[in-house]
This record gives structure tokens, sequence and C-alpha cells, in this order.
């Protein structure tokens, strides 16, 4: 990995893009830091030092974690809006009709998506600010969150989230056109590096003086529990299936064949699986935002949280339906089978047409169950983790998961650049 990095760096047109994504990222972590108009400095300062903001949970990650900033959403009301909309695709015949007309139609959809992102972002940037003047902290303490308590100060923080949401598509975007990989995986990534500081200070605070061979048990089994982790995510996000395919052609009345293989991933629906299970079982916990009151939806918080059993169980469990819901709808078998009828190939042994369809269709679903039971206990690690050490959940395997596969598909993309940089230095 440094090897390619040191590489990268050596060619102009590739540093150019290195620098130019550092650069945007650090555009976004310094908008995470500016303050949501008339919010008291001196009382966010108090909340920020008694936690008020929550825990790094991987939800808080994926959003940002900038508690009272402009940027405090992060990217997870467009995540939210691309899940509903890659389900929309699925359930709507004309969103699926508009999605197969090519790139213009990949561009219809993109601007629905944003559209409903910006919806998504007044309804979640209103709950946020709800929930900020609502706060029982404060209230035990007799202050406010903002120098003006009325309903237009609340207004101007909500549009202010909203913005601060968009602002952080366009940048997502821009990574996205003038990096190199995904912008949304690159800003959740940033999300997952800046929580390194508080998961780090959170291990250094088990350290018991007292009984310091105990504390340096926990924290060598901890590491070591981290490296496995790390080891087993690499495993699974790098697993594939090959399915072997040959192609005959003919040529001056011979035949010839051309083998190649399709590759399918252990689990095709990757970490959207999780993605999709965390955002469901959270969305009790932003509901209870709007009526803090309300002890039924504190109740089911409380039970869907990954600290309580039910919520465990609920979270594989949603796991394994979204992981074969996505690669539903993700791997089209039967048009993978006429493609490869089309131009002349055929898996060994098997006939092309419907056979080779259930056989591929065979083959994906005993992949999808294998990964969403890797994928599961990488999920549930954290939970244990919490167990035997008292660390917060969030740290642990599903942020681990997301910046492991982040970085291997941004490794992937330098090595490929270099390669075609390569091949156009030995034509030239």
């Amino acid at each position: 990995m440094f090897k390619v990095l040191a590489n990268a760096f050596k060619v102009k047109e590739i540093r150019d893009k290195l620098i130019y994504v550092l650069l945007v990222l650090l555009i976004y972590r310094i908008g995470t830091t500016i303050p949501l108009p008339g919010v008291n400095m001196q009382v966010l300062d108090e909340a920020l030092y008694r936690g008020v903001g929550g825990d790094p949970t991987f939800f808080t990650l994926m959003m940002g974690g900038g508690f009272g900033s402009i940027m405090a959403m992060g990217i997870m009301p467009y995540i939210t809006a691309s899940i509903i909309m890659q389900l929309l695709t699925v359930a709507i015949p004309k969103l699926e009709q508009i999605q197969k007309e090519g790139e213009e139609g990949r561009k219809r959809i993109g601007q629905y998506t944003r559209r409903f992102a910006v919806a998504l972002a007044f309804l979640q940037g209103g709950a946020t600010v709800f929930s900020y003047v609502n706060n029982p902290m404060f209230h035990q303490m007799g202050i406010s969150l903002f120098n003006y308590p009325h309903p237009l100060t609340y207004v101007m923080a909500t549009v202010a989230m909203v913005t601060g949401t968009i602002f952080i598509m366009w940048l997502a975007e821009l990574l996205t056109e003038g990096g190199i990989g995904n912008g949304a995986s690159f800003i959740i990534f940033a999300n997952i590096l800046s929580g390194i500081p508080m998961g780090v200070q959170n291990i250094l605070m088990m350290f018991d003086v007292g009984n310091v061979m105990m504390s340096v048990i926990r924290l060598l089994v901890l590491l070591v529990m981290g490296i496995l982790v790390i080891a087993f995510v690499v495993m699974v996000a790098e697993g594939e299936r090959r399915i072997p395919v040959q192609y005959s052609k003919k040529m001056a009345g011979r035949m010839f064949g051309n083998n190649s293989y399709i590759p399918l991933k252990v689990n095709i629906a990757g970490v959207m699986s999780i993605i999709f299970a965390i955002s469901l079982l959270q969305f009790p916990m932003q509901l209870s935002m709007f009526f803090p009151g309300n002890e039924v939806l504190q109740n089911i918080a409380m039970f869907l949280g990954l600290d309580h059993p039910v919520g465990v169980i609920a979270y594989v469990v949603l796991i394994f339906l979204f992981t074969f819901f996505y690669t539903s709808f993700a791997v089209n078998t039967v048009e993978m089978a006429e493609n490869m009828k089309k131009n002349g190939g055929f898996i060994p042994g098997i006939r092309p047409g419907k056979p080779t369809s259930d056989y591929v269709q065979r083959i994906v679903d005993r992949l999808s169950w294998i990964g969403a039971v890797c994928y599961s206990l990488i999920a549930v690690t954290p939970v244990f983790f919490q167990q035997f050490t008292g660390m917060p959940a969030g740290f642990g395997g599903t942020t681990l998961l997301i910046a492991t596969g982040v970085a291997l598909e941004f490794i992937k993309r330098l090595e490929s650049q270099l390669l075609m940089r390569h091949y156009k230095g030995f034509l030239s």
C-alpha cells in the first residue's frame, strides 16, 4: 500500500488529484467546527465537554459528529435518500425504466435523489434543532443552547444545517469528479478517522493504575482482537467466487475458445446492508427527538439499542434481510445469462439460457448467506468489545469495515491509474 502511494506521488497528474482530495476533505472537516447561527458558544463548549453530543457511535460517525455545527447532519440525508430511491426504483416501474435509459437515466435518478435528500435534510434538521432546544441537560441547568430562544432562530438554524448538508453533497460530487473514488465514501471515511482520537482516548481511560497487569492484558487482548478483525474484514472484502465462462468464436472456418470468468463478491451487498440496518434501527431514536417526553418511543429506542439483546438480534436479522434484498436487484442473473448467450459464452457443463441463470442464482444465494454471516459477525464485534472492555460500541468492526473497504478501493483505483500511465508511456 505504501509503495503504491509513493509511486502515485511521483506522477504529477495523480499527485494533483491526491492533493485535491486532501484539500476538499480539509474544507469539510473545518466546516464541522463552524457553529450554528445564534448558538451560545459558552454553552456549546460546556455541552461538548460534558459529552452532550453523545458517544461516537457508528451512526453519529456517519453523520459527522459535529454537535451544534452547520454540518451536524453530515451526508446522512443523501445516504438515506439514495437508499430509498434504490428501493423505489425496484418498486416503481417508471423509475426502473428511467434507470435503464443509460447515462441520461442515471443522471435523472441522481437529480431526484438530490432533491429528495434536501427534503429529508429539512425534516432531520428540524428534528435535530428540536432536540437541541429540548435537551434535558440544558433544562436542568436552566440554560439554552441558543442566545435568542425564538422560532425564527430555530428556523435559521435549520436552514443553516440544510445548507451545510447541500454543501457536503457538493463536496462529495467534487471528490467523485476530480478525485479518486466515490466522494460520499470519502466523506464517511473522514468522519470515521475523526473519531479515532476519541476512541484511543477511551481505550487509554481503561488503564487502571491500581491494577496495571490486568489493564495491560485487556489492552493486549483488545489490540489482538483489532488486528484479527482487520484481517477478517480484508479477507471478506477481497473474497470472491469466480464462475468460469468460455466463449467460442469462428475464424477462417475454425473454432477457437477464449476462457474468462465472472467474479462475484462474497457479499455483493457490501456494507450497504449494514447501513440499511443501522439506519432503520436508529429511526425510533431520531423520531423520539420530536417527542422527548414520549415513554413509548424511548422504550422502543432502548430495546432497539445495540447494548440490548433485542437490538442485537434485530440488527443481525435486518443485515440478513437487506443483504438478500439488495442482492436481488444488484445482480440480474437472467440478464447476465442472456448477455452471455448473445456473445457466444457459456459455463462449462451448464446449458445456456435458464439453466445458466438458475446456476448463477444458486451461487449468488449461497454467497449471500456466507456474506451475511460474515458481515453480521463484523457488525456485532463492537458489542462484544463493549462488554469486555467498556469501549463505545461504534468504535469497532463496522467502522473498520467501511474504513478498510474505502482504503482498499482507493488503493485499487490508484493501481489502475498507475498501470494506465505505464501503458501510455510504453505505447508512446
